[in-house]
């Protein structure tokens, strides 16, 4: 059973709801989705910076292979419990605290990782980093949906969701430099920049209205949405238009029917498996690639990099193109579309042979422009599905499937690897082949409506 949300005044819960909805995108707006965005952007870059750092510290350490894969998966196994905690923390206690200690505990022990002095210091540290990183991005997707308005909540909420791939290309490009010229300690220094961070984020960002209202703290709510209707006010000079219903809310307590009644089973079901196909094809290509430019194409090293470095950026095309068109494809068609389009390129590799660093680099790129539409689409999608009673947790237990994708995508192509390349790519093609008649068929549309009309 989840935590139970106070029966509260259905009308002054509604009341929150259309103030939120008349509110214009004003600065404050654009400050508090800086503020958060700046802790997402570190988020990501701390999750890619031990691939960097790996390289030096296997001979520097004399790591094992097997030491090396442990490494690397804790991180993950952290993030897969952080998801899972900091999801019931934010449902609890609120989505800003939830937040701020996530940020706090994911910068901490980055600072703490780049003053390791052994393997078994960094593997603890790197585990516990891990649960402030699987925390920290599905919350703030949740907060930023919360605060947005029905109209343009796609555009507002993926602009924000770009920073994190943003974080990844960041990653990859400054760990090129730093760890050869200044050292592996200053990947991790440079990832505890976002303790400052708990400052702009206690002074910019009251809870979030909706989830002070169904847990009946009225009084709390008013003043957090006083607040930014008086921030709205002084950025845009107008007065506000007057608050007009748009959405019948229901009172109730929060249950496992919320992801698994009726309503909600299907929407669960659906988005567990875009989560876990997207990000299985996601991690499965994206930490093979380089290793496979250099051991099966014989690439050099400063080659397979630059391959790697280029379908990065492809992706981050497909996840600002998916930021401003999806309020006008809508949710279900784009990521049907990307599904098939990703099938398509991996299948074609299938068909017409991997045979060369050029065709995989096109192909696989196509795929992962697709796959990124996903990535950061179901960011966006999975908070709408969900009542606020319920949000959080739901969101974060669907971001552990991202976490169960990312530890056995990657498994799966060295597992396979050894029967060829072709074999490979079809595999995740028809995985994503799958996926995209599951959510054409299945998925529901979102655009537009209000979250409390979504998900009463």
């Amino acid at each position: 059973m989840l935590t139970p949300a106070p029966v509260g005044d259905r009308a002054r819960l509604d009341d929150v709801v259309a103030r939120i909805e008349r509110l214009p995108i004003s600065t404050w707006h654009v400050k508090a989705r800086v503020v958060i965005g700046t802790a997402t952007f570190f988020d990501a870059f701390d999750a890619l910076a031990i691939a960097f750092v790996l390289p030096v510290l296997a001979p520097l350490w004399k790591l094992s292979s097997p030491q090396i894969g442990l490494m690397i998966s804790v991180g993950y196994l952290g993030q897969l419990v952080g998801a899972l905690a900091f999801g019931w923390l934010a449902q609890r206690h609120g989505r800003v605290k939830a937040m701020i200690w996530a940020v706090i505990l994911f910068a901490t022990m980055s600072l703490a990782c780049a003053f390791a002095w052994s393997y078994e210091s960094l593997l603890v540290f790197r585990t516990l980093q891990g649960l402030g990183l699987g925390g920290e991005v599905p919350i703030a997707a949740v907060y930023i949906s919360e605060i947005a308005k029905a109209k343009g909540r796609g555009r507002f909420v993926l602009l924000y969701e770009v920073i994190f791939p943003v974080g990844l290309v960041a990653s990859g490009l400054l760990g090129r430099w730093i760890v050869p010229h200044l050292g592996w300690h200053y990947m991790f220094l440079i990832g505890a920049i976002p303790a400052i961070l708990v400052v702009f984020m206690q002074r910019i960002l009251p809870e979030s209205p909706r989830w002070l209202a169904t847990r009946g703290r009225f009084d709390e709510a008013e003043r957090a949405l006083s607040y930014i209707e008086r921030a709205t006010e002084k950025a845009t000079g107008a007065p506000l238009p007057q608050p007009q219903p748009v959405a019948s809310s229901h009172d109730k307590p929060a249950s496992w029917s919320d992801l698994f009644g009726p309503r909600y089973l299907r929407r669960t079901l659906v988005v567990w498996t875009i989560w876990f196909s997207a990000y299985l094809i996601t991690y499965g290509l994206t930490v093979w690639l380089p290793t496979i430019y250099r051991t099966v194409f014989h690439l050099s090293l400063e080659d397979a990099l630059q391959y790697g470095l280029i379908t990065q950026v492809v992706g981050l095309c497909g996840t600002l193109t998916c930021a401003l068109s999806i309020d006008r494809l809508g949710r279900r068609p784009w990521f049907a579309l990307a599904f098939a389009g990703a099938a398509t390129a991996l299948c074609a590799l299938w068909l017409i042979g991997a045979g060369t660093p050029t065709r995989v680099l096109v192909l696989v790129s196509t795929a992962f422009f697709f796959s990124s539409v996903l990535s950061i689409g179901v960011y966006l999608y999975t908070p709408e599905l969900y009542p606020t009673r319920a949000r959080a947790i739901a969101v974060s237990t669907a971001t552990a499937w991202l976490r169960f994708a990312s530890m056995i995508g990657p498994s799966i192509v060295g597992a396979m690897i050894g029967i060829g390349l072709e074999a490979v790519f079809l595999a995740f093609g028809l995985v994503a082949a799958v996926a995209a008649v599951i959510t054409a068929v299945f998925a529901i549309e979102t655009k537009g409506r209000v979250l409390e009309e979504i998900s009463p």
